[in-house]
C-alpha cells in the first residue's frame, strides 16, 4: 500500500484555469480517509499553496518553492527550508535589469513583481475567481534592488525568468548560469496557460526557467519528510508534469506523468495519466 502521494500543482492538479475540480477534491479526499497521506510539491509561495492544501482536506504538510522548505501544517511552523541568500537574489535582479528581461522574486509569503506580465498575470487573473483570503499574494515593486537589498525579514524562495523570444531567454541563461551557488533549472520548452477575458479565452505563452539556491529540489524535501515520517521511498507516488518534478518521479516508488508533460519527465515515469484538463490526478488515484 502506497502511504504518501505528492502531487504538484499547475499542469498537474490545477486545471488549466487554475482551479481544483470538485471531483479532485472529492478523490483527493477519499484517497485521505483510506489512509494514504496526500500532499503538495509546488513551486509556489506558502500561501497560495495553505489555501489549495485547505480545499483538498490536506492537513500535515506541503512543499513550497520547488523545494526549498515543507511547511507543518498542524504546528504552523516550517520545518526544513533551503532559501536564497540576499546576496545571490541581488545579483540576479542586477542582470535580469541590466538585460531588461522579465523576472519575479518568490518570499515564502508573496510574490514580488516589477509588473503583471507572464506567470504573475495568469495568477492575478486566478486570484480574480477567489475571495480575498485565498488569493495568491503579488506585490508590484518598482524598484526590486532596493526593496531588496533594504528588507530583512525577507525569506526567498526562487526567482523566476520569464521571456516570449527564446533567443532573448536563452542569452539570459547563460549569464546567470555563470554565477556560483545556484541552480539554474533547465527548461527549454514553452510554458503555455489560458486565462478567460470575458467570454473569450487567451493563452499566455513564454519561455521561463527557475532559480533556486543550489540542491534544492522537491525530492529532496520529500526524502527528508518521508525520513522524519519513517517510511520507504517505495511507499511514495509522485505526480508531475515538468522538469522540476523529474527527480521526484524517477525515485517515488510510483513516478506518475501528465498527459503532455515535458518529454524527459515522461521517459522517466511509470505510467501517464490523463492530462490536468481531464483530471488527470483524480483519475490516477482512482486506479490505484
Amino acid at each position: 500500500m502506497y502511504k504518501l502521494v505528492v502531487v504538484d500543482l499547475d499542469g498537474t492538479m490545477l486545471n488549466p484555469y487554475g482551479m481544483v475540480t470538485e471531483n479532485t477534491k472529492n478523490v483527493i479526499r477519499q484517497t485521505i480517509a483510506k489512509g494514504t497521506d496526500v500532499i503538495i510539491a509546488s513551486g509556489r509561495p506558502i500561501d497560495s499553496i495553505q489555501t489549495i492544501a485547505k480545499e483538498i482536506g490536506s492537513q500535515n504538510y506541503f512543499i513550497a518553492g520547488n523545494g526549498a522548505l515543507i511547511y507543518d501544517i498542524q504546528k504552523d511552523e516550517v520545518i526544513y527550508d533551503k532559501f536564497l541568500p540576499k546576496q545571490k537574489v541581488l545579483e540576479i535582479i542586477k542582470i535580469c535589469e541590466e538585460n531588461s528581461i522579465s523576472y519575479n522574486v518568490y518570499t515564502d509569503q508573496t510574490i514580488l513583481a516589477t509588473e503583471l506580465k507572464y506567470n504573475v498575470l495568469y495568477y492575478q487573473k486566478e486570484n480574480l475567481k477567489k475571495e480575498e483570503k485565498k488569493q495568491t499574494k503579488i506585490s508590484i515593486i518598482k524598484n526590486m534592488y532596493d526593496y531588496v537589498e533594504n528588507k530583512k525579514e525577507e525569506k526567498f524562495l526562487k526567482i523566476t525568468i520569464c521571456d516570449d523570444n527564446q533567443t532573448v531567454f536563452q542569452s539570459i541563461i547563460r549569464k546567470l548560469r555563470k554565477i556560483q551557488g545556484i541552480d539554474v533549472l533547465d527548461v527549454s520548452h514553452m510554458s503555455r496557460k489560458t486565462i478567460k477575458q470575458g467570454t473569450e479565452e487567451i493563452a499566455i505563452e513564454y519561455y521561463y526557467t527557475e532559480i533556486t539556491m543550489q540542491n534544492v529540489d522537491k525530492w529532496d524535501a520529500i526524502e527528508y519528510l518521508i525520513k522524519k515520517l519513517n517510511m520507504k521511498k517505495e511507499e511514495v507516488v509522485a505526480i508531475g508534469d515538468n522538469v522540476n518534478d523529474k527527480k521526484m518521479i524517477q525515485e517515488a516508488g510510483l513516478g506518475v506523468a501528465m498527459e503532455g508533460s515535458t518529454p524527459e519527465v515522461i521517459q522517466v515515469a511509470n505510467l501517464v495519466t490523463t492530462s490536468n484538463q481531464e483530471e488527470g490526478v483524480a483519475k490516477v488515484l482512482q486506479e490505484l
